[in-house]
Parts: structure tokens; sequence; C-alpha cells
């Protein structure tokens, strides 16, 4: 009996081949993007969960509030992470991480610049569960001057990863011992390191300093330990130790702390929980977001409900149609469980068609995909978890859903009322799939009006003023490789046809994460005239080659042999300083420690105001500022003013070459490093440019679809309206009415949907755009217009057929 449903589904779809293909061609693009998505969301929730124990680890964060101004870190205290493993049992073990930035590793007498380098305590292999291939790893940090090196580094310097007691000379200067090879690292973490050195080998001068935040710290707790038990263990342990240094050093009690705005909190943060929520100053890498997760979670959903609305509006109108069939087969004594089967098992059997379809296009899709969102994904996946099942099994209950109009209300017909035609047929305009048409179009209407604010926010970012100028900068990095010829390097790139102007910079205002210290207002370092600023190094050449603008006083000067202790700030210090003319004043930092156990202070006068500029992300404000002066640090940026670009690097790395034999030559340019601040949110737009695209497309051929049957349905009327003197006009006008009306209505729900939605991502922007009019209309009249093509096709070409067809059996 099944062979004999399947054969007469078969035929069924067979015989209204172009109805079958809307149909399963809506369904399988929707599903493929709901795949796709799906992808994404798993990629983006699995993060850092290939550790054993991710349930168990935490990070210990900061969030310091100072005298009006806000520190947020993911790093904490050095002696913090120790003593509370000291103190509170539930704690198995601890360990720290403190950034090494670049490592410069010498192969046949060249020094190759890697990225990725940390330091970390000896039981960092004891926290995180990363595979070690060869090695001890609870002994491979124990020794100082060891180095752990992971699977691709082991095989680029010395092509096997059997290479446990060999040594690498690292940044020219010492002979690491490697004690270990780990593979590399998965994609799908918050970190990811080449080389591991021990603590050890690193400054640790700072190992009692409460007051100094340079360490990621992690803890792994005993099963069972909660967030917040384990929050409060971490409070205990900072109003124990900081706040008694916090007193002893800057003079500020518990009692004072506690009624003041003022805060010293150090946040728990739960490992899994990193990549989607956390987005602080010292991250190892740029984290996702989890509104991101959210919002194409979303959109996946309502892809999907258009495509199964699509398909259910389809089936259901069409079915009108097989009134008559049903009939007969009554009469030729079919019983209704069977008829309920038959409808039943087409519509099954189209949604499993649709299905085998969407993973093909999913698979076509994913590299694209992989390159708009920045990841990784392979679409085998979908066959090594619990999506496939699930994905079965909906189409299932689809199938179900979409032929249950036909297999329980058709069959329930009488015979020889369905016979001598009394069953209306055709397409009655019906509460239900009218809501449905205006549902499929309210979700294009909304991921359109949101792709064109993404787009507005991104083109105001690039183009608004930012207080420098980043065009035609050429940024080369690690002239600290140059030691003690980098002034003469600089002076060197001025010869250089099409240079401008050169300055050594140990800051540039495109980075992520800033050292922050404490200035104050007086020599006695009072902790109520604090105020937490972002500290930049950087020589008399600066300011004018970002071409920043100095508001007040003066640049820093050869000319002033004291300028060695002068600082400029900017606008935003100035205002919370409150000096009534800064130009007057000094400001006084930690300087060692005093006899009396608290610390030193060392003067530098403010001999300059410079303009507010942006050195954060558009998502913050602009904060305090400080600039010493400094000509020992990385980089040299220089203003350009060339075409011939290629020309231009050709000469400087010659230059490089000559002053620094065997140093690796590494350049940017600053207008890119500014562009890579807004890769995710530029991902984003993109992503939703693609998904509005494929949305219309599923809501436009389900629209054609339905178009295609209401002009097959009144054939004969137009038939005797052209007869009767009608033209093409009116006929197009007649059949496209009705549908631009639900389109009109999908306008009316989604433009304060749409605008309360991204009202709300723009607050995320400390600089932003207003939604503007416009965007709206130029949202709807784009839909309309693709709306009206898709309907005005089908109905012109119903209208401009002869009647005498449609009429001849009349």
């Amino acid at each position: 009996m099944f062979k004999n449903f399947l054969k007469v589904a078969l035929r069924n779809l067979w015989k209204n081949k172009a109805f079958s293909a809307i149909n399963i061609a809506g369904l399988s693009v929707g599903l493929a993007v709901c795949l796709l998505i799906v992808l994404y969301v798993k990629d983006e929730l699995s993060y850092d969960r290939y550790n054993t124990q991710s349930e168990n680890i935490y990070r210990i964060d900061a969030d310091i509030y100072f005298n009006g101004t806000q520190f947020i870190s993911a790093a904490s205290p050095a002696p913090l992470v120790p003593t509370l493993m000291k103190d509170y049992p539930q704690i198995v073990q601890y360990t720290r991480l403190r950034n090494f930035g670049d490592i410069l590793v010498r192969k046949d007498n060249q020094n190759i610049q890697n990225h990725n380098a940390i330091f970390a305590d000896s039981t960092f292999f004891q926290v995180f569960s990363i595979p070690m291939i060869k090695g001890n790893r609870l002994t491979a940090l124990n020794e100082p001057n060891s180095i752990v090196i992971d699977e691709t580094t082991a095989r680029k310097y010395f092509n096997s990863t059997d290479v446990v007691g060999k040594t690498l000379y690292v940044d020219n200067s010492v002979n690491c011992k490697i004690t270990g090879v780990i593979i590399d690292i998965p994609p799908q973490s918050h970190f990811h390191f080449s080389f591991i050195r021990p603590m050890h080998d690193t400054y640790h001068d700072d190992q009692g300093d409460w007051l100094s935040n340079n360490y990621a710290s992690f803890v792994l707790v005993r099963p069972g330990v909660t967030k917040a038990s384990l929050q409060k263990a971490v409070d205990a342990t900072i109003n124990n130790y900081l706040v008694k240094q916090l007193d002893q050093v800057l003079h500020m009690n518990a009692n004072e702390l506690k009624h003041s705005s003022n805060h010293f909190i150090y946040p728990v943060m739960p490992l899994t929980d990193i990549h989607l929520r956390s987005n602080k100053s010292y991250e190892f890498e740029a984290n996702g977001n989890i509104t991101y997760v959210y919002i194409f979670s979303i959109i996946a959903i309502f892809i999907l409900l258009i495509a199964f609305v699509n398909f259910m509006n389809l089936s259901t109108a069409r079915s009108a149609n097989r009134a008559k069939e049903v009939g007969i087969r009554k009469v030729a004594g079919s019983l209704r469980s069977n008829l309920i089967t038959q409808f039943l098992t087409e519509s099954v059997l189209t949604s499993f068609f649709s299905l085998v379809i969407a993973i093909g296009i999913a698979a076509l899709l994913l590299p694209l995909f992989n390159q708009l969102a920045g990841k990784q994904m392979s679409v085998w996946t979908l066959f090594s978890t619990w999506l496939l099942p699930v994905l079965v099994a909906l189409i299932i209950v689809v199938g179900c859903i979409a032929g249950s109009y036909p297999a329980f209300y058709l069959s329930s017909f009488q015979p020889v009322q369905v016979l001598k035609g009394s069953i209306a047929k055709g397409f009655k305009s019906s509460w239900l799939r009218s809501g449905l048409v205006v549902f499929q179009f309210f979700i294009p209407i909304s991921l359109i009006i949101g792709t064109i604010v993404i787009y507005n926010q991104l083109t105001y970012i690039r183009s608004r003023e930012i207080g420098y100028n980043r065009d035609q900068v050429f940024v080369i990095n690690n002239t600290y490789a140059l030691d003690k010829n980098i002034k003469t390097f600089r002076q060197d790139m001025l010869k250089i046809s099409g240079v401008q102007s050169a300055a050594i910079a140990g800051n540039l205002p495109v980075e992520t994460s800033y050292s922050q210290n404490g200035w104050f207002k007086d020599p006695t370092l009072d902790a109520k005239q604090v105020i937490i600023m972002t500290d930049f190094n950087a020589d008399q050449n600066y300011i004018p080659t970002l071409g920043m603008r100095m508001v007040a006083g003066r640049n820093f000067s050869t000319d002033f042999p004291t300028d060695s202790s002068a600082v400029i700030i900017n606008e935003t210090a100035a205002k919370l300083i409150g000096f009534k003319n800064p130009l007057a004043e000094t400001l006084y930092r930690p300087s060692g420690y005093a006899s009396n156990g608290g610390f030193a202070s060392k003067p530098f006068r403010i001999i300059g105001v410079v303009k507010d500029f942006n050195f954060n992300s558009m998502h913050d404000k602009v904060g305090p500022l400080i600039i010493e002066l400094s000509e020992n640090y990385g980089r040299i940026a220089m203003r350009i003013n060339t075409k011939n670009i290629p020309a231009l690097i050709s000469e400087v790395e010659k230059k490089w070459n000559s002053m620094g034999p065997g140093q690796p030559f590494s350049y940017t340019f600053l207008d890119a490093d500014f562009n890579k601040i807004y890769n995710a949110d530029q991902r984003t737009g993109k992503l939703f440019i693609t998904f509005a695209i494929f949305a219309i497309f599923i809501a436009c051929l389900g629209l054609f679809g339905l178009v295609t049957y209401a002009a097959e349905q009144r054939i004969k009327e137009i038939g005797v309206r052209k007869v009767l003197g009608a033209s093409v006009g009116e006929i197009v006008a007649m059949i496209s009415k009705d549908f631009i009306k639900l389109v009109l209505i999908a306008f009316l729900i989604a433009f304060p949907v749409a605008w309360l939605m991204m009202n709300k991502w723009l607050q995320s922007f400390a600089y932003r755009i207003n939604i503007s009019w416009w965007v709206f209309a130029l949202a709807g009249l784009l839909i309309l217009a693709i709306a009206l093509i898709t309907v005005s096709f089908q109905a012109i070409k119903a209208a401009m057929a002869n009647p005498t067809t449609s009429l001849r059996s009349e």
C-alpha cells in the first residue's frame, strides 16, 4: 500500500512540475540558510569547551572605578589567585598568563617574527587540557629558559614534532630548551599560543603588588562550586589584602572606600562565557558578541518560518484543485484514512526532497559563508551532531502540517457535493493566508532596514572626524630590534622621496589595549586626587605626523631639555582633572617605594593639551589620556605622499636590512589597522545583506507561486473580462492589488519593530547616527518594487493570454 502511495505522490509532483519546483526551491533555500546560521551559532557557543573541565574554570577580571574614570580589564593582580588557592580549599589549581606579544626566533641566521607568545605559570597544563604530543605536561614549564611550542611551530623550524631537548634562539638573547610540543590550539578558543615560556623568565617583581593588574588569572574549582560562591571568596580576598595595601600606599582605608563612589571589583568570568560576553582591555584576541548570536538565531528562525509559511501557503492553495479527485476516489471506494495517508505522503516527500537539496546548497555555500563570517566550519558537522535528526523530525512535522489541510479537510467532503461543484474552488482570500503573506514580507523588510542602518553607521565611523589623520600613514613595526640605531633610522627615513615626516611611537590610536596608570594632583599621592589615565609614549614628531591638533600650550620640543619630565594631556583629561589652567600645573606618578612604606612620587609638568582623538573603538567614549616623551619604543609612523608605494616600501626595507641585518621587516598602514577594529561590525553588515537577499528571494518565490495559482484559478474570469473590453493594465491591477495591500501592511508592522531593534544595536556605539525617515522609505520602495515585479510578471502573462483558450469549453 505504501508503495502505491509513494508512486502516486511522485506522479503528482511530476505532473505539477512548476508548482513542485517553486515549493521545493523555497523550502530548500530556507533550510540551507538556516543550516548555515545554526553552524555559525554552534561554533560560537562551542568556544573553550575542548577543555575537559571547562565548566569549572573561571577567569578573574578587574572593574575599577576611581575619581570619575573606569578601568575594565581582563587582567588582575599577581598575588590574587595564589592567595585565593592558599585561603580557599575549593580552588583546585590556578594559573596566570602574561602576554609576551611577538617573539623573534632564529632560523638559518635569520630572525623570524612570530606572534602568539605567552608567559605562563608551571601549572598551565593542569588547568587547561591542551593535549601534549611530546614532553611531560606536569613539568614542561618548571625550568627557566624552557619553552613549549605547538605542532605547527615544531614542523616550521624542525620539520618534525620529535623536538624535545632541542633549542630555539629567542629574541637575540637566550637559547630556550624545548620541553614540550602541544597540538595546535583549536580554533574555538579565546586564546591561541604557539610559544609558551615559564613565568620565571619574565619580570616578576610585582608578585606582592595588589594595585597593578598585569596577569590573566584563571582558577580551576572543585565540581559543584558555584560562580556566586567563588565571587564571594574573591571579594573577601580583595577586602583582606588589596584594600589594606590601598590604605598603606595611597592612604584610603576600607571605610573611606566603602562610602565613596569608587570601587575595586574583581568579577569572576566562566571560561565558556569569555568569547561571547567579554570585550575588555587586555583580551588575548578579539572576542565575539552574544548579541549577534541572538540576532542571527532569530534571523534563522524567521527565515525558516518564511520557508515553512511559503510551503504551507502554496500547499493549501493548490489543494483546492484536488477536490474532484477526492470525490472520484471516494466514489471508487477509497477510505478516508487512505486519502489522509496519500496527502501526507506527498507533503512529507516534498519536504524530504527539500532537505536533501538544502544540505547540498549549504555545502556549496559554506566556503563563501566561512569567508564572510571569518570561520572554519565544516558541513560534516551536520552529520556528527544532534542537528540532522532534529531537522528530519522538523521536516516531518512541517510536511504533516502542510498536508493537513487536504488530508483532513478535503477528505471529509461528501463525494456528491464535490462532483456537483458545490465546493468552492479557486484562490479565495482568507485571513490566515493573508496573514502568512504579511509575515513573509515583514522579515525581509526588517532585514533591509537593519542592513541600511549598519551600512550607514559603518560609513559614519569611517568618515567621522576622529581627531587625527589615519590616511597615508606607513607604520614600521618592531623597531626595538634596531636598538640604539632607531633615531638614525628615523632620520634616514626622512631622506626617502615621498616621506613627509616620521615619528617614534610607543602607541598608536588603533590598538585594542593600552597601559593605564594612576596620576595624582599632589606629591603626597592622596588617593582622593588620583585620576586613572591611558598612557601613550611618543617623541616630539608624533602629534604633527598623525595630524593631531594642540588646543592649548605646545608640543614636545628638543629645544627644551626639561621636556623629559613633561606631559601632554587630552581635553577629556583636562576636564576631569579640574585645573583652571592645566598648563601651569604638575601631575605626579608613583616612582618606587618611599621609606615610609608608601610610594615616592615623580613630578611631570603639563605643557600642552591635545584635542580629543579616538584611541579606542567608536563603541566607547574618548577617555582621559596622557602622552609622555620617549624615543625608545617599537614603532615608527611615517606620513607619506606618493603614488608609488611599492617603491617606497622597497627603499625602506633596503635601509632596514642594512641597519638591522637578520631582523624581520614588518609594516602596516594606519587606516588598515583602524578598519580592523570594526571587522566584527563589518562582517555583521555583510551577513545581514546576505540573509536579507535570501529572505527576499524566498518571500518573492512564495508570492510568485501564489500569484501564478491565483491567475490560474481566475483564468476564465480574466477571459470574460478581456472579451468585455478590459485592458491588460486593468487585469494586472485586479490580480496585483490584493497582494500589494498585504505588502503595505507588512511595511506598517516592520517599520516600528526594525526601528526598535536597530536603535538598541546603535546604543552600543558611543558615537552613532540617528535613524532617518529615508531609511524606511528606501527599504519600503525597494521591497515594493521587488513585489510589483514579482506579481506583475505573472499577472501580465495571464492578462495577455488568448481568451478563447480559457473560454472554449464554456
